[in-house]
């Protein structure tokens, strides 16, 4: 009887390692279902994978929702920067500019990313 308990829960302990293996496999993390500190440092990682180039879906699919965005059309080139927050600034509950990193965009087109950046939408 004691190698029947035995095959029980080895067999138990295989089904629950396939069934976790399967879901960390099938369920990808989405970044909107990420609380604020993961998706601070999924956030982070991901801005150092971007190429300047990359199309603004392309962006969308990696890092999800902005957290900010502002756009303004500037003789016809359409020019929009988002925000991804990747810095705790404040507890305060909310998400403000000093707590993200601005991506610049020209025609859905990255063009730059960071402080400059945004600094660089401003004056244009």
């Amino acid at each position: 009887m004691n190698s029947k308990v035995f095959r029980l829960i080895v067999l138990g302990a295989a089904a629950y390692a396939l069934f976790v293996f399967l879901v960390i496999s099938f369920y990808p993390d989405k970044p909107e279902n990420m609380d604020w500190q993961d998706r601070e440092q999924y956030n982070k990682v991901q801005i150092t994978k971007l190429r300047l180039g990359s199309t603004r879906e392309e962006v969308l699919a990696l890092l999800g929702s902005p957290d900010i965005t502002e756009a303004k059309l500037e003789n016809s080139t359409t020019i929009q920067v988002m925000f991804y927050r990747t810095q705790h600034v404040r507890a305060d509950g909310l998400t403000t500019q000093d707590e993200c990193t601005p991506l610049l965009f020209e025609n859905e087109q990255l063009i730059a990313w960071g402080e400059g950046a945004y600094q660089s939408y401003l004056n244009s």
